[in-house]
């Protein structure tokens, strides 16, 4: 491994062999020579001067790329389609006259990058779906378990274990829906020359508009596209990068907000994310267990969400028919998005496969906080036993301020005892303690699970079947 080069740690570290291998300069050369061969079976088929033998010399020569060439050749000519154009005919002499015919620079660029692109939000997907099915079995899994409810982050109404994934399962379910619509409503750019305009097909197909759409059409649907955007300048709009990158970090957002909670959880040992026999927390701190999967969730996804402002920036800046200011930039931010929502996604799935419950320690804080929480029925039952209930508003009100200023010393809760003492409830500190029962306070949770869950079954159930066909 060379250490005297700077290496992207989304190479080095975080993203998978797939991803890297999707957007390696194999992948992309390989599918502009596929865009060559179909643009040129295509101007065969519809009556221009290319053979079929020459057509078959290209499909010969797609995998074999001559790298080193085609860098020598970008050196002199300063154009990299170009130096490809020239060593594609290098590999395919027969076929070198007619290579990239009536086309321009962008229609190999960009519509390799739709396939790729398209390629990466599927595989995305699947992923996705993993780590929403390991989010519903553990919801499900706790979905009666009382769990302490946090609003400002401070103590609130109890809640499930299982409800509070679902929080989190539900905004995955909004990205898988905001993901499906781009795929959906990708298209390809085709060849449409140097303005949009497809004038040069005009002039090899004699003023053929219905050869030229044909075309497009098989151009386009031997990558899996059904349609070509109606009208384009050079490149295809870049209000299409600014939709990828919104459905990337609309998932880091999640990613984020799921990560972060189970960070707050793990700080109170309620909740863990995975941690192997033999890991090291802290070089100085051996008995720590730092949620350093989280936390590198959040890290990275950080790094997305910034990311994705790039695409907006582009798209808006596109001047007329074209502008060359887009390009260096999406060769950074659209790969180097995918690779990081890739590592986020593969992060995530890790940590919602092996999440670790401490019951004990959810128990616990349940119950430490629920004297508190219990106040309203208390009160409720102290006025059907003959009270005021503006003035057992007020003795809970004293009673509790006292009781927490106990417990910042260090000692136990007695809200109970103080209450009871009073005599206004008509309640015994034992009569108290039967409406503790957190489970009494959970409301619909566990229903609300049990309905979210059978609703996406479905969607999962389809998507392991379909990573099980592929080997995923």
């Amino acid at each position: 491994m060379a250490t005297d080069r700077y290496e992207s740690p989304l190479s080095s570290r975080y993203a998978s062999d797939y991803m890297l291998h999707l957007f390696s300069a194999q992948e992309r050369i390989r599918t502009w020579r596929q865009l060559w061969v179909e643009l040129a079976r295509a101007e065969h088929q519809l009556g221009l001067p290319i053979t079929e033998k020459q057509v078959q010399a290209l499909e010969a020569h797609v995998d074999d790329i001559d790298f080193d060439m085609a860098a020598r050749r970008e050196k002199e000519v300063r154009h990299d389609v170009m130096a490809h154009v020239y060593t594609y005919g290098q590999a395919a002499p027969e076929a070198a006259g007619i290579i990239h015919l009536g086309a321009t620079s962008c229609y190999v660029t960009d519509n390799a990058d739709l396939v790729i692109y398209r390629k990466a939000l599927v595989y995305l997907r699947r992923q996705l779906l993993t780590v929403m099915a390991h989010l519903a079995d553990f919801a499900y899994a706790y979905r009666e378990l009382p769990t302490l409810g946090y609003t400002h982050y401070q103590p609130a109404q109890p809640v499930t274990v299982g409800k509070r994934a679902t929080l989190w399962l539900q905004d995955f379910l909004a990205d898988l829906e905001e993901l499906d619509f781009v795929v959906e409503h990708m298209q390809f750019l085709g060849c449409r020359g140097t303005t949009g305009t497809e004038a040069s097909f005009m002039d090899l197909f004699d003023g053929d508009e219905a050869k030229i759409d044909e075309m497009n059409r098989r151009i386009s649907a031997a990558f899996g596209f059904d349609r070509c955007f109606p009208v384009c300048g050079q490149t295809y709009p870049r209000k299409a990068d600014s939709r990828i990158l919104n459905v990337l970090s609309s998932i880091a957002q999640s990613c984020y907000r799921m990560a972060g909670d189970i960070r707050l959880l793990q700080h109170d040992r309620q909740v863990e994310e995975p941690f192997e026999k033999n890991q090291i927390g802290s070089s100085a701190m051996a008995y720590k267990r730092n949620p350093m999967r989280c936390e590198r969730i959040c890290s990275l996804s950080r790094y997305l969400m910034a990311d994705a402002m790039n695409a907006p920036m582009t798209a808006s800046s596109q001047w007329l028919e074209r502008t060359l200011d887009d390009s260096a930039n999406r060769r950074i931010s659209l790969p180097e998005g995918f690779l990081c929502a890739d590592a986020i996604l593969r992060l995530a799935q890790n940590v919602t496969n092996g999440l670790h419950v401490n019951e004990k320690i959810v128990e616990r804080t349940c119950r430490e906080y629920m004297p508190f929480i219990a106040t309203e029925n208390l009160m409720m039952e102290g006025v059907k036993r003959g009270g005021d209930r503006q003035e057992l508003h007020e003795i809970v009100r004293r009673c509790s301020m006292e009781a927490t200023a106990r417990m910042k010393e260090g000692l136990d809760c007695d809200l109970l005892d103080r209450l009871a003492a009073t005599g206004a409830f008509g309640m015994t500190a034992q009569e108290m303690e039967a409406v503790l029962d957190p489970r009494l306070y959970t409301g619909r949770c566990a229903r609300q699970v049990e309905a979210f869950v059978a609703q996406i079954r479905p969607l999962l159930a389809d998507a392991a079947e379909e990573s099980a066909e592929i080997g995923l």
